[in-house]
């Protein structure tokens, strides 16, 4: 549930019944306000350098925004050739491009045309977007944080389910970074986000499957729990059933790597049973039971980076692990040591290109570069791990992160 808030207390609820998004201090959730004033020909100088470069050269050939049947043509910038005009807006980052929408109409067919949009691919760039929970008001609000500057930025609403009963949904996360697209799956509907309108759509849900858990894989999207197994094409925007999971876990924790899907629920309180896990073939539709020492080391927070599992362990020091497969075994990692200190659980993880992201309790982030180095003496592992923390607000400080996902916007 979302609540109204007062503009003076960014936590203090006031009418629980009424779905308005979390409203944060402006000098902690930037929502900038645009119009044509803040894109004068000065301004849009370092864009023009970039014209003649060979990538965006090829990019601009894909956009050729032009409408058509318009008996008017207006200048998408009073002076500017329209190409030009193109690939200056091309430049503006995340989330200002959605919000210059707003500038005009001529903008705004421009801005979400298609070519201009799988144009805008080549120049995004990472950023985290994270569905935090308050844990005082119980508000849950997904945000977004451009690591290069640590600026959050506030993302619109999602689209409240229509419930028939008191008991909420689960939400099952997943992102397709390529794409720039954000799902969230509720059972009954699939909420879609795309970083380059910075809008959500709803489609249709896998039916009244409990799924509670969700990864992105080679475009789709697998969602799994005690409902069986989702496989949605956003393509085609359809559902397939996937093939049933071997047996029911205790919570579902989903990893996805070179094609395949590692399903775990880890070690659990009273730690009596030995955890189980399962790995999930997407191409053959087919379940197996995961190898022992996979399961039984996995004691933390999974995330993959290229085609190899990490872990990051929720005791002592919290010290991250791969796993290798040839030897079923968990080694721990070279570099630097998770910083702990600033890092408190719980946390959650995700992983794209070189890049480990972790988000913490008060939304503190900590990235990890890994790299493949020469085994050292005394060390088992082949990875190296260095770690950077960018520090959220204080005024995250009661947020703690449900999940996070990383995006190409």
């Amino acid at each position: 549930m979302l609540y109204n808030v007062r503009s003076d207390d960014p936590y203090a609820p006031t009418n629980p019944m009424t779905p308005l998004p979390l409203q944060l201090p402006s000098s902690i959730t930037h929502q900038p306000q645009l119009n044509h004033s803040h894109f004068s020909l000065s301004s849009l100088l370092s864009s023009l350098l970039f014209i003649s470069s060979p990538s965006l050269s090829l990019a601009h050939k894909n956009i050729m925004v032009y409408f058509e049947g318009e008996k008017e043509h207006k200048d998408l910038i009073p002076g500017l050739p329209n190409e030009i005009a193109e690939l200056c807006l091309l430049h503006v980052p995340y989330p200002y491009q959605a919000l210059s929408r707003s500038v005009s109409s001529t903008w705004n067919r421009a801005i979400t045309h298609p070519s201009f949009i799988f144009s805008k691919k080549t120049l995004s760039h990472p950023n985290l977007f994270v569905l935090a929970f308050h844990s005082q008001t119980g508000k849950l609000q997904w945000q977004a944080l451009d690591p290069s500057s640590a600026r959050w930025f506030l993302l619109p609403q999602m689209p409240s389910p229509e419930e028939d009963d008191a008991c909420p949904a689960p939400l099952a996360c997943a992102a397709l970074p390529r794409q720039g697209e954000l799902f969230v799956v509720n059972g009954r509907e699939t909420l879609a986000y795309r970083a380059a309108t910075n809008q959500w759509s709803v489609t249709g849900g896998p039916g009244r499957r409990e799924l509670v858990a969700a990864v992105g894989v080679e475009g789709r999207i697998v969602a799994v729990g005690r409902g069986g197994t989702g496989v949605y094409d956003p393509e085609s925007d359809t559902w397939q059933e996937g093939s049933e999971l071997g047996g029911e876990l205790e919570r579902y924790e989903v990893v996805a790597a070179a094609g395949r899907v590692y399903v775990t629920e880890g070690w659990w309180w009273p730690f009596m049973f030995r955890p189980r896990g399962w790995v999930y073939e997407v191409e053959r539709d087919t379940w197996q039971e995961m190898r022992v020492g996979m399961r039984e080391g996995w004691s933390g927070v999974g995330v993959a980076v290229g085609e190899r599992v990490f872990m990051i362990a929720e005791y002592g020091d919290s010290p991250v692990k791969v796993y290798d497969e040839e030897h079923d075994t968990w080694y721990p990692v070279g570099g630097g040591r998770f910083p702990r200190e600033v890092m408190k659980r719980p946390f959650c993880a995700t992983g794209l290109d070189d890049r480990i992201y972790v988000a913490s309790r008060g939304l503190n982030v900590a990235i990890g570069i890994v790299e493949t180095v020469q085994d050292v003496k005394g060390c088992s592992a082949d990875v190296s791990v260095t770690w950077q923390v960018v520090e959220a607000p204080r005024a995250f400080r009661e947020f703690s992160p449900c999940s996070c996902q990383v995006l190409y916007a």
